[in-house]
């Protein structure tokens, strides 16, 4: 019973801190959008890159912006990664040519999947200027896609939806780096490292050797947690105390991790003009977020199983990290996923299954429910014989085919790349179990992989080219696709005018709507994934 009381308490903390900052966030996100004022900062780096700030963008304009960037920060952190061998502070560290592609591939698309050990793969260097300041860039993208997208709701008669550059700048100068400076200060205070120290060679107390690295880790720990990126500066991730070294910075970093993600409802109800749905988005969010987490803690500490759990936080936290982890797009973990119980895992692999809505990754999480709600809404239009509206606006043929594309092309990444990878020799070799384990380990990569998580069952031994380079097309189609898709429906939106509210519009703002949201969400998953979780975490459970 001290155990359930325990778990209880500690998901209440998480939801109270989240409830009280969700009106200020969000406001102060609504500004740092919607000001029509640059900063004296900002205007210098418009300058420099040869940005007009006060010229906006048609979505098709703005799409290429992204992938442009995208495709350059991708060669530049690869051409780093694979030089780093002799630049400063390397520690004689280097990475194969696909490990590299993977991990640039990885870090720009905010998926922060490693195959390999963090503290044996990059050197201080290009973990601060390389791995550190993806973490910003590619927060950054996903937060500038999700308001292009809201503003394509919010606008009528246009076909502007904003300039992606200057949403890029402020959404890591006026957001991302004032947090995220505040908490590697916090961090600091709470024992995670900042320093450039050698290595260091110490003997266990079982007598072995082993290498303790220092680096800049509370500055990176501070971005990759806040950015949902999840990246760790050492293999044991969140569980290593150079990392998380106390209950509180635990507490800290998962808080940082929602932060973002749970406040811009909010923000999207300001820029529509209509708070009560973002309260409803939110409330979306928070019934499958504090559902997930509350099965998934029940499931461990019923379990009652240590292996693999964080020792010094307990059972109920390590399952909490792990259901926010998976429902944010973040990496980051204090435990292995592998030693989840087999309910728990596949709990965490639905999480990512379902889109991570609950609350998603920064940005990500929200275009992502929008194109939930955009399905719901016609499903229910066709129930009831009406023209299906959001907003105002009309779901049509076109929208609906650019919501579909958003929503089905991550499932056929997952099933596809899974099923190939299982009946490769190459890639079933990297498998540490067979059967329903070995199932579960590959089919969570490449969910991981193509909903841009960056989380791993640990004993999937990846870091071999062909999984390199799958995993890598899953990273990349997994998130531009879908970003290209929802700026396409943005465009779109942007361009009718708003339909006034008649006594037959369905409203979008209420409780049954929102449940009806759930469970579409629900079936939707299901009848796309039951199939191999069934294979996988189901028959593991039953077995």
């Amino acid at each position: 019973m001290g155990s359930l009381w325990s778990s209880v308490a500690s998901i209440a903390t998480v939801v109270a801190v989240l409830a009280v900052v969700h009106v200020p966030l969000g406001n102060w996100m609504h500004w740092v959008f919607t000001s029509d004022k640059h900063w004296r900062v900002e205007r210098v780096v418009y300058k420099l890159v040869g940005v007009n700030p006060d010229v906006e963008q048609r979505w098709s304009v703005y799409a290429v912006a992204v992938l442009a960037f995208s495709v350059v920060s991708v060669v530049v952190l690869w051409v780093f990664l694979m030089a780093q061998g002799v630049l400063p502070f390397s520690l004689g560290r280097s990475m194969s040519v696909d490990t590299a592609l993977n991990t640039a591939v990885s870090f720009v698309t905010n998926t922060n999947w490693q195959s390999y050990a963090g503290e044996a793969g990059a050197g201080y260097l290009v973990q601060a200027l390389g791995l550190a300041v993806q973490n910003f860039l590619s927060a950054a993208v996903g937060l500038a896609v999700a308001v292009a997208v809201i503003r394509g709701l919010a606008r009528q008669n246009t076909d502007r939806l904003g300039n992606f550059w200057v949403d890029l700048v402020r959404g890591t100068l006026r957001l991302l780096l004032p947090i995220a400076t505040v908490a590697a200060v916090v961090l600091i205070l709470g024992g995670v490292i900042e320093n450039l120290h050698d290595p260091m060679a110490i003997t266990t107390i079982a007598g072995g050797q082993q290498e303790l690295s220092g680096g800049l880790v509370a500055s990176q720990e501070a971005i990759k947690n806040l950015g949902t990126n999840g990246g760790g500066y050492f293999g044991a991730n969140a569980a290593y105390p150079y990392e998380n070294p106390t209950g509180w910075t635990n507490l800290i970093e998962i808080l940082l991790i929602l932060l973002i993600p749970s406040a811009l409802p909010r923000t999207y109800g300001l820029m529509v003009g209509d708070k009560r749905q973002g309260w409803t988005m939110a409330g979306i969010m928070a019934v499958l977020g504090t559902g997930a987490m509350s099965l998934m803690t029940w499931s461990e500490v019923s379990g009652g199983s240590m292996e693999g759990k964080e020792q010094r936080f307990g059972t109920a936290w390590s399952a909490i990290f792990a259901s926010i982890t998976t429902s944010t797009s973040t990496g980051a973990v204090d435990a292995s996923h592998e030693s989840l119980q087999p309910l728990s895992g596949g709990l965490a692999t639905l999480n990512m299954m379902l889109g991570e809505l609950s609350p998603g990754g920064v940005g990500s999480g929200l275009y992502s429910m929008l194109i939930m709600i955009i399905v719901t809404v016609f499903i229910a239009g066709l129930t009831v014989g009406r023209t299906p509206e959001l907003l105002g606006k009309t779901i049509g043929r076109r929208e609906i085919t650019l919501a579909a594309l958003a929503m089905l092309v991550t499932p056929l990444l997952v099933l596809l790349g899974t099923g190939i990878s299982l009946v490769l020799p190459v890639s079933h070799a990297a498998l540490s179990g067979s059967g329903p384990y070995g199932m579960s380990e590959m089919l969570y990569a490449f969910t991981s992989a193509a909903n841009n998580n960056g989380s791993a069952f640990a004993g999937l031994a990846a870091g071999q080219p062909y999984l390199n380079l799958a995993l890598a097309l899953c990273m990349l189609v997994g998130r531009f696709v879908p970003i290209v898709a929802v700026l396409a429906l943005a465009g779109g939106f942007a361009k009718q005018g708003r339909r006034p509210e008649t006594a037959g519009t369905m409203p979008t703002h209420t409780v049954t709507f929102a449940g009806f949201v759930v469970v579409v969400i629900l079936i939707v998953a299901g009848l796309t994934y039951f199939p191999s979780l069934a294979l996988s975490s189901v028959a593991e459970a039953l077995g």
